[in-house]
C-alpha cells in the first residue's frame, strides 16, 4: 500500500531495533503489521505467496537457514506457517550478536511445541493492534496520556467530535484499510466473514463450525465489557445450539484469544487500604469493538435505539485506544472492581510504578457519577505503599475537555492521544 499513515508502533519498534537482534510484531489480520513492518527493513520474505510455496516447503525441509539468505534488516510475514524459522533467527542473532536483523510478523500463535526455544533476550514481542482515534486523524490528540502522568495537560479545549462520529467509528472499528474506502463498515463484516468460514483451527487441532462459531462470538459481543463467567456464555450459547460442550467451548475461546480476536482486560492488583476483597476475573473486551457490531448486527440507528450497548461498546473502543497509547510509554490496562460495586473502568499502571485511573462515560449526564467513583476509589488505595495516582480522569464523549473542581480531568475521546 502506497498510502502509509504513521503508526503509533513504529517508534515501539525503532526503540526495539536497537536493543535487540530481532522482534516479532503479533497481532490480528488487517490491523496493519505487515504494511508497517516494510517500513522498517531492506528485505521481505512473505510465507503466503503461493508461488512459492513449494520452494519454501523444500528449504523448511531441507535448510530452514536458507530463509535468512536475504539483505539485512529482513522482515519474514507471517512467519508462524514455518514455526522453524523462529529457532532460525534465534541461532543466527546468537552468533553474530548483532541487533535489528530480523523482523517477524504473524497473526496467529504457533502450534504449541513447533518451536524450541522461547526466544528470550534474543526476539522481543511487540503487540499490534488496529488503529487508535488519533492514528486515523479522528481524534486530534490535542491531550497526551503521557502528559496526564506528567501533570502537564493542556484543559479547556475543544473537540470536532461528534455524538454520531462516535458511533461511525465505533463501527468501522480501526482497520487502516477502512480509511481509503468509500463503503468504510465493509471491512469489519469481511473480516468477520473471513474469521468464521476459514475453518480455524487451535493448537488442539480442533476444526471449527462457522456457525457455531459465530454463536460463541455473537455470546461474547452480548457481555462485552462485562466481567462474566464462562458458564454464562455457555448456557447462552447453549440456547442457540443443541450440542456445546464446556470443553469445545474453552477451546473457541482459546482459539479467539490465540487469532488475537479476544483480548481480555485483567483486574488490577494493587494494594487497598481495606480488607474488601478485588475481583480477579478478566473482563471480556474485543481486539476492535466492530467485530462486536458485525456479530450483534448493529447498526448506526439500532444503537442510537439502545443506549446501553452503544455504552459498552463506547468503553471497548476507549479500552482499545487507551491500550495502544499505554503500550508507548510502557504501561498497562487494568479495571478495577471490589466486592462492593464499587468499579474503575481503566487503571494505567506504568513500568516504574506511575498509576492513573479513568472512568469510560458516553454522556455528559453520568460525568458527576464518574467523579464521585473516583474520589471514592482514591480513598481506598493505600497511595503510602503505591503512591498518589499521577491522575484520575474521566473519558466521554463531550464536546470539551476540561478539569474539574476537584481536579479530575474530563476528557474528549476526540482530544486524545499518546
Amino acid at each position: 500500500m502506497e498510502r502509509y499513515l504513521p503508526r503509533i508502533i513504529d517508534d515501539i519498534i525503532d526503540k526495539k531495533l536497537k536493543t535487540v537482534g530481532a522482534i516479532l510484531i503479533e497481532g490480528p489480520k488487517w490491523c496493519g503489521k505487515s504494511t508497517t513492518g516494510k517500513k522498517h527493513v531492506k528485505s521481505i520474505v512473505e510465507f503466503q505467496d503461493v508461488d512459492k510455496k513449494n520452494y519454501y516447503d523444500n528449504i523448511n525441509n531441507t535448510r530452514p537457514s536458507m530463509f535468512l539468505d536475504e539483505e539485512k534488516p529482513l522482515m519474514i510475514d507471517e512467519w508462524q506457517m514455518y514455526p522453524v524459522v523462529w529457532d532460525a533467527i534465534r541461532n543466527d542473532v546468537d552468533k553474530t550478536g548483532k541487533q535489528g536483523q530480523y523482523i517477524l510478523t504473524g497473526s496467529a500463535r504457533p502450534i504449541e511445541g513447533s518451536i524450541t526455544h522461547t526466544g528470550t533476550g534474543r526476539i522481543a514481542r511487540i503487540l499490534m493492534r488496529p488503529m487508535s482515534l488519533y492514528e486515523s486523524g479522528d481524534s486530534d490528540g490535542k491531550i497526551s496520556l503521557n502528559d496526564l502522568f506528567k501533570g502537564e495537560v493542556q484543559t479547556n479545549v475543544k473537540s470536532k467530535f461528534k455524538f454520531d462520529d462516535i458511533i461511525k467509528c465505533i463501527i468501522r472499528g480501526g482497520w487502516p484499510l477502512t480509511l481509503f474506502l468509500e463503503d468504510q463498515n465493509e471491512v469489519a463484516k469481511n473480516y468477520f466473514q473471513s474469521l468464521t468460514h476459514e475453518g480455524i483451527k487451535n493448537d488442539s487441532v480442533i476444526e471449527y463450525n462457522s456457525d457455531r462459531l459465530s454463536k460463541v462470538i455473537k455470546s461474547l459481543a452480548r457481555n462485552i465489557s462485562s466481567i462474566t463467567n464462562i458458564s454464562t456464555i455457555e448456557e447462552d450459547v447453549k440456547a442457540n445450539s443443541e450440542t456445546f460442550s464446556r470443553n469445545l467451548l474453552e477451546n473457541y475461546i482459546k482459539t479467539l484469544k490465540d487469532l488475537y480476536i479476544l483480548e481480555n482486560v485483567p483486574a488490577w492488583n494493587g494494594k487497598i487500604r481495606s480488607k474488601i476483597a478485588i475481583r480477579t476475573k478478566e473482563k471480556i473486551q474485543f481486539v476492535d469493538p466492530s467485530l462486536a457490531c458485525v456479530s450483534l448486527g448493529a447498526t448506526e440507528e439500532s444503537l442510537k435505539k439502545d443506549l446501553n450497548t452503544l455504552g459498552l461498546l463506547f468503553e471497548s473502543l476507549c479500552i482499545r485506544d487507551l491500550r495502544i497509547y499505554a503500550d508507548s510509554i510502557d504501561g498497562k490496562v487494568y479495571y478495577y472492581r471490589d466486592e462492593t460495586g464499587l468499579e474503575v473502568d481503566a487503571i494505567i499502571e506504568l513500568q516504574n510504578g506511575d498509576w492513573g485511573a479513568i472512568e469510560i462515560k458516553l454522556g455528559e449526564g453520568y460525568i458527576k457519577e464518574a467523579e464521585e467513583n473516583l474520589l471514592k476509589f482514591k480513598n481506598k488505595v493505600d497511595v503510602e505503599k503505591i503512591g498518589e495516582p499521577k491522575f484520575l480522569g474521566i473519558i466521554s464523549s463531550t464536546e470539551y475537555s476540561y478539569r474539574t473542581e476537584n481536579g479530575i480531568y474530563v476528557i474528549s475521546i476526540g482530544n486524545l492521544k499518546n
